[in-house]
C-alpha cells in the first residue's frame, strides 16, 4: 500500500507485507535520483547486494542493499 498527500504526490509512504520479485521484504524504500550510480556505489563500498538492479514490470528500476545493522534497504527510482 503506497500513501501520498495529493497536493505533495511526490512525497509517498509505502507499507509492504510481501514483495513481488524480491527475495525477502524491505524494510524501507528510498528514491533516489539516479539509481544506477547508487548501485555503483553500492558495489563499490562492499556493500552486500541482497536483490540485484532490476528493471520491474511496474516502472521502477531498483535494488536491495543490507545496511550495516542487516536491515535489508530498497533503493531504488521510477523509470
Amino acid at each position: 500500500m503506497t500513501l501520498a498527500d495529493p497536493a505533495r504526490p511526490g512525497v509517498q509512504l509505502s507499507l509492504m507485507t510481501h514483495d513481488e520479485t524480491g527475495p525477502v521484504v524491505p524494510v524501507a524504500s528510498i528514491q533516489v535520483d539516479d539509481v544506477d550510480a547508487a548501485y555503483a556505489e553500492a558495489k563499490a563500498s562492499g556493500a552486500e547486494i541482497v536483490h540485484d538492479l532490476t528493471d520491474e514490470a511496474w516502472g521502477v528500476r531498483r535494488f536491495f542493499v543490507r545496511d550495516p545493522d542487516g536491515h535489508v534497504v530498497n533503493v531504488l527510482s521510477h523509470n
